[in-house]
């Protein structure tokens, strides 16, 4: 079905692996509509706790965006080409259900761009993040100037934007880039037992979470608040609060029903 990607689905977690190991996992078009194909999949199953991302091979997560289709882009294309890509990026970050980027190498421009969609970050251990675009006489343009600067604060951003440079994986997790370092070897099963952490909790609990953070982050603390008791007062209605809440009393572990 797909030329670029892959769509694994095992149990309650699925994998999206962006797959063009020879060309570093580089974004092209076809790769973001083929993206946005596999997220019409991915919520139509109501199966579905957590949504894996990750490129192919050892080298790159997303290397950054093709660089042929790159130097034919002008005014025009600039503009139509980082509005789909942020309307399919953003779709990501507003699925009910979390995702998880396992950083696997290189995640540059786009590539980073992409792991900042994701609910939560890991990277192995030889992992290089950046947003190199200023080198190539642009700047960034699927949501790198918002996102980076409310995870890592307005100065890391800036100097990450206006250099062009690259961190490492420590440097990420020391500036909250990335919520987890670990071994190469370990990173897909590290993940793997964080989605499958996550996939046992209550699903609208995680849902309504998700969704409460995201409208604190982007809009006035009156307005967060306000959403964040409205989503409590949902999840109290129901069936696996009752659930979790009796299984706590009487010290035996919840049977959660997503319901």
């Amino acid at each position: 079905m797909f030329e670029n990607i892959l769509l694994e689905i095992e149990g309650p977690i699925a994998t999206l692996t962006i797959n063009r190991p020879e060309k570093r996992n580089a974004v092209n078009n076809a790769t973001v509509e083929e993206i946005d194909k596999a997220l019409d999949q991915v919520e139509a199953n109501p199966d579905l706790r957590v949504l894996i991302l990750t490129g192919a091979g050892e080298k790159a997560f997303v290397a950054g965006a093709d660089i042929k289709e790159l130097d034919k882009r002008d005014t025009l294309l600039g503009r139509s080409e980082t509005r789909r890509r942020q309307e399919v990026y953003t779709r990501i970050e507003q699925l009910e259900i979390p995702s998880i980027a396992a950083i696997n190498g290189w995640a540059l421009g786009t590539g980073l761009e992409l792991t900042l969609v994701c609910t939560l970050r890991v990277a192995s251990a030889k992992a290089r993040m950046g947003q190199p675009e200023v080198k190539l006489g642009i700047i960034p343009g699927a949501g790198g100037t918002y996102r980076l600067p409310r995870l890592i604060g307005m100065g890391r951003a800036m100097e990450m934007i206006l250099t062009g440079e690259p961190v490492n994986a420590d440097e990420a997790l020391a500036m909250g880039l990335v919520n987890r370092v670990v071994p190469p070897e370990k990173l897909m099963e590290e993940v793997r037992v964080l989605a499958e952490t996550i996939a046992a909790r209550p699903k609208l609990a995680i849902q309504y979470a998700k969704e409460a953070v995201l409208r604190c982050v982007e809009g006035s603390l009156i307005e967060g608040l306000a959403h964040e008791s409205y989503l409590h007062a949902l999840s109290c209605g129901t069936e696996d609060k009752k659930e979790g809440v009796a299984s706590f009393l009487e010290k035996r572990e919840p049977k959660f029903t997503g319901r």
